[in-house]
């Protein structure tokens, strides 16, 4: 069995480690639940399709939070996946996270109070720039730890890169001169992606005067170091956002990794990026999941046009 740095199984290995749970949920759904075969051979396509979303982020099951399970029903919808397909994707992950705790399996169950995908906004939420700045502000630059958050806040944000590619990202896979990083996103592709040069300069500050004193940093290959020298984790980062958002008068709620990515994004195309370019730095397979963010800029442009114009 394969490991990454973290000890976490990877590819095929990982799949394996999410997918030998189904029989026994499986048999608890027909025994304990009478459940329809057509019924069940629904749910393990729909739970299988997830392992492998899973999969392609490099997420271990134990480390799946709300946010990803939200991500992956949002990415089924916006792709042009019935209600009713959502609807039931989303009953059986959560049927399988609940079996998984009251097993004992999970500490906790990740999908608890998931409200119905029917009630979802498809457009995602946003910070605006004055936002994004109030957070950049809130680090503390005067500790090592607050300068890590900086770069951290920076990166995120000037890349749009996912939390797990920050996460995993390695000094190798840094071009700060060039002014990009190379990054293995979904399904291992590797894409470039460029870093504005501000935020190139707080990865520097990061290195000379944060990373540089822990200990780990000789040996740990992670641009991202915790205490101890272990490479940060990815609730970890969710955590650093939120206490940043508290310092800075943002609310928590509507600050997490991938927010600063739909953020990212949505500031490009206000600023008539070209869609093509935004979906090859985001990574994207298809354009369709990456038109989303034409439809947050109109309605943006709605929102606008509705507040000024004496018509509407």
């Amino acid at each position: 069995m394969m490991s990454d740095p973290a000890g976490i199984p990877t590819g095929p290995a990982k799949l394996e480690y999410f997918l030998k749970h189904l029989p026994l949920y499986l048999d608890y759904l027909t025994v304990e639940k009478g459940l329809a075969k057509n019924s069940l051979a629904a749910y393990e396509r729909d739970l299988q399709a997830f392992g492998e979303f899973l999969t392609t982020l490099r997420i271990d099951t134990r480390d799946v939070t709300r946010e990803e399970i939200i991500e992956y029903l949002s990415e089924k919808r916006i792709g042009g996946a019935s209600p009713r397909s959502v609807a039931r994707a989303t009953s059986a992950i959560r049927g399988l996270f609940k079996f998984l705790t009251s097993e004992k399996v999970l500490p906790s169950d990740p999908s608890e109070d998931l409200e119905n995908p029917r009630r979802w906004s498809v457009l995602p939420k946003l910070l605006t720039v004055e936002e994004i700045r109030k957070l950049l502000q809130a680090c503390d630059l005067a500790t090592a730890k607050g300068l890590r958050d900086r770069a951290i806040i920076e990166l995120l944000y000037s890349s749009g890169i996912r939390v797990s590619e920050l996460t995993s990202l390695l000094l190798d896979q840094l071009r700060l001169k060039e002014g990009f990083l190379l990054v293995r996103g979904k399904g291992s592709k590797d894409r470039v992606v460029p870093v504005a040069p501000a935020s190139a300069q707080w990865l520097e500050r990061y290195f000379e005067l944060s990373r540089s004193e822990n200990q780990g940093a000789a040996s740990d290959r992670h641009v991202f170091l915790g205490p101890g020298g272990k490479a940060l984790t990815r609730q970890t980062v969710f955590n650093i956002l939120k206490a940043t958002a508290l310092r800075a008068g943002v609310d928590p709620e509507t600050v997490s990794p991938h927010v600063l990515r739909h953020s990212f994004a949505t500031h490009l195309v206000d600023n008539e990026a070209d869609l093509r370019a935004v979906q090859m730095m985001l990574g994207h397979a298809s354009i369709a999941t990456t038109e989303i963010y034409t439809h947050v800029s109109m309605a943006r442009v709605r929102k606008v046009y509705d507040r000024t114009h004496p018509r509407a």
